[in-house]
């Protein structure tokens, strides 16, 4: 019964992405859905492709083992991360009117700067898509007893979710997204109410959790410790501000101003709902201690879906497994269209000379086929945990792409060669950390690497230039200040 549920929830959802393809004509409808979603369109779009399956197997598996300590970087970074996109970055993108964030590349340090980053973003999205496609082989086997294998489902998730984003794009991601916000919500909030029943209400698991030392957030007074602790922050909250998928939901919006409160009631909603899972999870400890204490070590990714298997009614697994699969679909079909749009738009075209805008929707939707395959080839192979591939994935943006875009965005003195200066020390030293340093740095890599990124920012942007800095077609820091200057009425001397 909860399998004929879930794959009926399953066609209607692909039924309603495959409904809002009718809506897509060209690539900027493909892309960023025309620049036409309205204030709780984007709002759902921003919360349902954070809260994903990191968000409901792996925090809280990683909270039973480590507490809040453990889960600094989700969702207290990520949800940080959408916060701060929509406080510094939201406003002043939207106002370029570009399609990708590569183009702010491009248009701010030359095409070298936009091929490094462009190339630094795709590779990123295979730990996120991988964690997803991961997921479902997950799901779809414990919903079918087994019957469907891990592959198996892996292969049928992908595969589906591949066909209503290939035809609609961010329209169809879009629409779904609302769906399933509406889902997660009503799903974890009927499940948390079932849950805490069991236990004698949410004030019980707190204490008990409280006692357990689970709610310690804050590293120990040792230098080390503290450096660990504010990498794996930094991690997810700047990595993952040089997204493709981020920009989109900005770039998306109908008005700036949607743009901007969008991304952040989107991120304070997902810090809101992510301690959801959390709570369910250790609620498990309480309810059937056996079963997380055989798991615990084995796979505590499980410990969710088993709990909720074992000991909930049908009503509350159809809805705990309907917001699950919510949180996978909508994170999944994001993180496919993210990288194919923007590989096919700062890669591929301009090596493709003249184009027609329909060759170029046809092309990004075969780069969206490939990616698919590539991802799930990835998926298939790889032996981390969720959580591990999701925060891993941020890791070389946070050392190739963010130091770029910050200063390029707030800093008029930022060069050509300082962005390939901080993109080039990044990479090497988070590379070397990773490759010849020892197994527990004092400094993290991805750390190091971001201190590397602004020294090589800074000082390619002071020195002599030996790297001719030119601006193709137009001065967008220029152009960000007058828009701004436009939008609060004193462009009265611009002219």
């Amino acid at each position: 019964m909860l399998l004929a549920f879930v794959i009926l929830y399953w066609v209607i959802s692909v039924g309603i992405g495959l409904w809002a393809a009718t809506r897509v004509h060209n690539t900027k409808d493909f892309a960023i859905a025309g620049r036409h979603l309205p204030f709780y369109m984007v709002t759902a779009t921003v919360f349902a492709t954070w809260f994903g399956s990191e968000t409901v197997l792996g925090i809280p598996a990683t909270f039973l083992n480590e507490g809040m300590h453990g889960v600094v970087a989700d969702p207290f970074g990520a949800a940080l991360c959408l916060i701060l996109v929509g406080l510094f970055f939201a406003a002043p993108l939207y106002r370029l009117n570009l399609l990708t964030i590569g183009d702010f590349y491009k248009q701010r340090f030359g095409r070298s700067v936009e091929v490094l980053t462009t190339v630094a973003i795709v590779i990123s999205y295979l730990g996120w898509v991988g964690a997803q496609i991961t997921a479902l082989g997950l799901v779809f086997n414990v919903v079918s007893g087994g019957e469907i294998s891990k592959l198996g489902g892996m292969l049928i998730g992908s595969s589906t979710i591949l066909v209503y984003t290939l035809f609609g794009g961010m329209w169809a991601v879009a629409v779904t997204d609302f769906l399933q916000m509406i889902i997660i919500m009503l799903g974890m909030l009927w499940i948390g109410g079932e849950v805490s029943g069991m236990v004698g209400g949410v004030g019980a698991v707190v204490e008990h959790a409280a006692q357990a030392g689970k709610f310690n957030l804050m590293p120990a007074l040792d230098l080390k410790e503290i450096v660990g602790f504010v990498a794996a922050w930094v991690t997810m909250m700047l990595g993952s501000i040089p997204q493709q998928d981020v920009f989109q939901r900005v770039q998306s919006s109908k008005t700036e101003k949607i743009a901007v409160w969008g991304s952040i009631l989107g991120g304070s909603l997902y810090f809101l709902f992510a301690f959801v899972p959390m709570f369910l999870a250790y609620s498990a400890t309480l309810i059937d201690p056996g079963m997380v204490q055989a798991l615990i070590g084995q796979d505590p990714q499980m410990i969710l879906p088993r709990l909720v298997i074992d000991h909930a009614p049908l009503i509350a697994q159809v809805m705990f497994f309907g917001a699950l699969l919510s949180a996978i679909k909508s994170c999944a079909s994001a993180t496919l269209l993210a990288p194919s749009v923007t590989f096919t738009e700062n890669i591929l075209r301009p090596m493709m000379g003249p184009i027609s805008d329909h060759k170029l929707l046809t092309t990004m939707r075969i780069v969206t086929l490939a990616f698919t395959v590539l991802v799930t080839l990835y998926a298939i192979n790889s032996k981390a945990s969720i959580f591990k591939m999701v925060e891993n994935a941020y890791q070389i943006t946070l050392v190739m792409a963010f130091v770029p875009l910050a200063f390029g965005v707030y800093w008029k003195r930022a060069t050509k060669q300082g962005a390939l200066l901080a993109i080039f020390f990044g990479l090497v030293t988070w590379l070397s950390i990773l490759i010849a340093g020892p197994d527990d740095p004092f400094v993290p890599a991805q750390f190091a690497g971001l201190l590397a990124s602004l020294g090589g920012m800074i000082l390619g942007s002071l020195l002599p230039q030996w790297v001719a800095h030119e601006l193709p077609g137009r001065d967008l820091h220029a152009e960000m200040h007058l828009r701004t200057a436009a939008h609060t009425g004193h462009v009265a001397h611009h002219g």
